[in-house]
């Protein structure tokens, strides 16, 4: 005999009810929403929508993503195929996969698809960006940045580059304890995009204080649009607004100046070719560009920076490889004021008089370390993909995507699904982008590896980015050897930019002259 009374039993009956009655709400909840989902597909269109599950009601899957991260998109594209349907931060979300896909979604911009960013960024970052335009007048402020990224312009940028990496590099070996390299990385690409890209006259001092103020201004860039005090947007407005400030007083004077002859910063570029082109830029204008081209350049490459680090730490005859290379072409031997050159101690600071030894011609020739780039761009490319909106319904992959929704292209889902290549994708193989399987990948190939994005909205700078890229390996190589300062290799976080956890925490040691001839192994 059980000791429970008739109270007892009606209350735990009343329970049971309850609880059955809330379950049949509930999935009487989710079929009405992936109902209201099929509903509104373009009957116009013979086709279905392609396969997924939009998840529960007004949260979709949201929750899903945000706990799986990357798992989430690729455990989906293994059940649903290459293009599958999803619902995500509130909107119906159609994720797209494989070369032939993404290339339909890049080369439709303006056609098929535009641009899709939050609000708030389209607050914080202005109207007078590329970010911001569409179509004609998208075509037009890319023609005028297009020279900041020319190949005349590339060349006056890699010298200083060089020179700011190497007193980089030497700082970190000169260093006693570990070195966030993740957080170095992003200090670094901003001291480099604001002194030597923008041509901006900063002190040390100035450019940390600048540096935080930019930080928040991205940090609160993908927030509610809601103006009110404490918001992630208001706190992103501040910023913005000390940014113009400072900006402002730069841009004056360099219009004041405007001197003759060849520009030698971006902003002298985007005046010059403005004005070359008929167009006269407003000083507002202006200062979206200089904060756009900050943006472009600081989450971005600092990843990249860290994920080089990283996998030449993971796979050492990649480093044995780089400087075989450097001997062949005479550029083994490090600045001669490095930590640990013959008479120069390992405490000595980073401020070097050396002449850089290394030009676009030069890292031309450094063809195996331009592969070490580009297998570190394929396997951890900084951004995981790109959002645009359907501007009707069109066909993809044998399904209807419908107009008004979101569309995802996935870089590192395209990378990691290329069949294209001899060796696994999940395997670091920087040979695979050897001259001798150019043949290999082919002209379809060019969708298959899409660090940079691709069509009218590919990255204007990547050139740049591949440069620096290149002139860091030649810095590391040839100056330090570097080991973790952790138990382990951390985990890799991929949204919204990949990096470490735990932002890379290494030792990095001065590389003696000896030790580079030999070879050493990190």
């Amino acid at each position: 005999m059980f000791p429970w009374g008739p109270s007892c039993l009606s209350v735990l009956g009343a329970v049971g009810t309850a609880l059955l009655c809330a379950g049949l709400l509930l999935s009487l909840a989710q079929h009405l929403w992936t109902l209201r989902w099929t509903l509104s597909r373009d009957r116009a269109c013979p086709l279905s929508l392609p396969k997924g599950s939009m998840g529960w009601p007004f949260f979709g899957e949201t929750l899903h993503w945000l706990v799986q991260g990357s798992s989430f998109h690729s455990s989906r594209r293994e059940r649903y195929g290459m293009v599958f349907k999803t619902h995500l931060l509130g909107r119906p979300v159609i994720r797209v996969s494989g070369a032939e896909n993404v290339r339909t979604i890049l080369l439709g911009e303006h056609l098929l698809v535009r641009s899709q960013w939050p609000q708030s960024a389209h607050i914080l970052l202005g109207s007078h960006t590329l970010l911001g335009s569409v179509g004609e007048p998208h075509r037009k402020r890319r023609k005028v940045l297009a020279r900041v990224f020319s190949r005349a312009a590339l060349e006056r940028y890699v010298p200083r580059l060089q020179g700011a990496l190497r007193r980089e590099v030497c700082a970190w070996c000169a260093n006693p304890g570990p070195v966030a390299v993740y957080q170095a990385a992003k200090a670094l690409t901003f001291r480099m995009a604001a002194q030597i890209l923008l041509g901006l006259h900063l002190d040390e001092v100035q450019c940390a204080e600048l540096a935080r103020t930019f930080q928040q201004l991205v940090e609160n860039l993908f927030s509610l649009p809601l103006d009110v005090p404490f918001s992630g947007l208001r706190k992103g407005i501040r910023a913005r607004d000390q940014l113009h400030q400072y900006l402002e007083e730069a841009i004056a004077e360099k219009l004041r100046e405007d001197k003759p002859g060849e520009p030698d910063d971006a902003l002298d570029m985007i005046i010059h070719s403005a004005r070359e082109l008929g167009q006269e830029l407003s000083v507002q204008e202006l200062k979206e560009s200089a904060v756009e081209l900050l943006f472009a350049a600081f989450f971005t490459t600092a990843s990249a920076s860290t994920s080089l680090v990283l996998l030449l730490l993971q796979h050492p005859a990649a480093i044995a490889k780089i400087r075989q290379e450097l001997t062949a072409q005479g550029l083994e031997r490090a600045c001669s004021c490095a930590p640990g050159a013959t008479g120069v101690p390992a405490g000595s600071g980073p401020d070097c008089g050396c002449e850089p030894d290394l030009s676009l011609a030069a890292l031309g020739r450094l063809r195996y370390t331009d592969c070490v780039v580009k297998e570190v761009l394929r396997l951890l490319p900084p951004v995981s993909g790109g959002y645009r909106t359907a501007l009707r319904t069109f066909q993809l992959d044998g399904y209807q995507i419908p107009k008004g929704w979101s569309v995802m292209y996935s870089i590192r889902d395209t990378h990691e699904t290329a069949a294209v290549y001899r060796s696994p994708p999940e395997s670091f193989d920087p040979e695979r982008f050897g001259a001798a399987r150019d043949d290999a990948r082919g002209a379809a190939g060019r969708f298959h590896y899409i660090p940079f994005g691709g069509g009218a909205r590919s990255c204007l700078g990547q050139e740049l980015a591949q440069a620096m890229l290149q002139l860091l390996a030649v810095e590391l190589v040839r100056t330090a050897r570097w080991e973790l300062a952790t138990p382990a290799f951390p985990a890799m976080q991929t949204v919204p930019i990949v990096h470490p956890v735990d932002g890379l925490q290494l030792f990095f040691h001065p590389l003696m002259p000896s030790a580079a001839a030999d070879g050493l192994r990190l």
